[in-house]
């Protein structure tokens, strides 16, 4: 399948865990960043004071993700409680958007309290992240997506990467003709970023980029830890600047 579309209409978000990697989103040209804390555990909801400096430091577009906790996307109403709250943070903080999706036990998407927040969001830009692709039935679940009024879908197509999900993610935006935006996720680098493109025809892309930054730590404790993620308390993930440049350039952007 060849693409639809020109690769310069791509819009290309980066997320970002840290204002340092934002700004080298931004730097890099990335049309977007999306905001989250513990990447480990595959993004959670980000504290008020990094969304604060952030957005005081980004001229380009800042999506907040909202989400209470890793593991699954089936809330309490505790959580939905706290997700609600949150999303008031992001409005008062100057977001331009929030990012989140709930999913109910029998793998269908939650479509009564996804309308809810959705509703409750606006007129920020809702998109429902990857807890689509943890769907038992992604059409089905598209079509409620859409439903609820989100403007986009976050998906690689239910597959571990989207580069996995190009079927998936080619008919998805057939399906959409232009309801829903489709931003393609998963595994996306430079070295794959304008087949997955020009494959699927999505216009949107989403890339984690994250690299392993050594601590300047002059004394270092090796005996202590204090968590149980791979990285030890002298490494960090970080974007770069040069990462994502390069992304952009894979992409005809620049």
């Amino acid at each position: 399948m060849s693409s639809v579309h020109s690769a310069n209409t791509v819009r290309i978000e980066i997320a970002a865990h840290c204002i340092e990697s934002a700004l080298a989103a931004q730097a890099g040209g990335a049309d977007r960043v999306e905001l989250f804390s513990n990447p480990l555990e595959g993004g959670v909801t980000p504290s008020e004071g990094l969304i604060a400096g952030a957005r005081r430091a980004l001229k380009i577009p800042l999506h907040v993700m909202i989400r209470p906790r890793g593991g699954d996307f089936h809330y309490s109403n505790h959580e939905l409680e706290v997700m609600r709250n949150d999303i008031a943070v992001a409005q008062r903080l100057g977001a331009n958007g929030v990012v989140f999706g709930l999913v109910n036990v029998d793998g269908m998407v939650d479509v009564v309290r996804t309308r809810e927040l959705v509703n409750l969001a606006k007129p920020l830009a809702v998109t429902f992240h990857r807890a689509f692709d943890l769907c038992r039935d992604l059409h089905r679940a598209f079509e409620d997506v859409i439903s609820c009024g989100a403007d986009r879908v976050l998906t690689s197509g239910g597959e571990e990467t989207a580069l996995k999900g190009i079927p998936v993610l080619a008919k998805l935006v057939g399906i959409a003709a232009g309801q829903i935006g489709i931003a393609a996720a998963g595994g996306i680098r430079p070295e794959n970023a304008q087949e997955i493109v020009s494959q699927t025809g999505v216009q949107e892309v989403h890339a984690g980029l994250r690299s392993t930054l050594t601590s300047p730590m002059g004394f270092r404790n090796e005996k202590v830890r204090f968590g149980t993620a791979q990285l030890s308390e002298y490494e960090r993930m970080v974007v770069t600047e040069q990462d994502v440049r390069q992304f952009v350039q894979q992409l005809g952007r620049i």
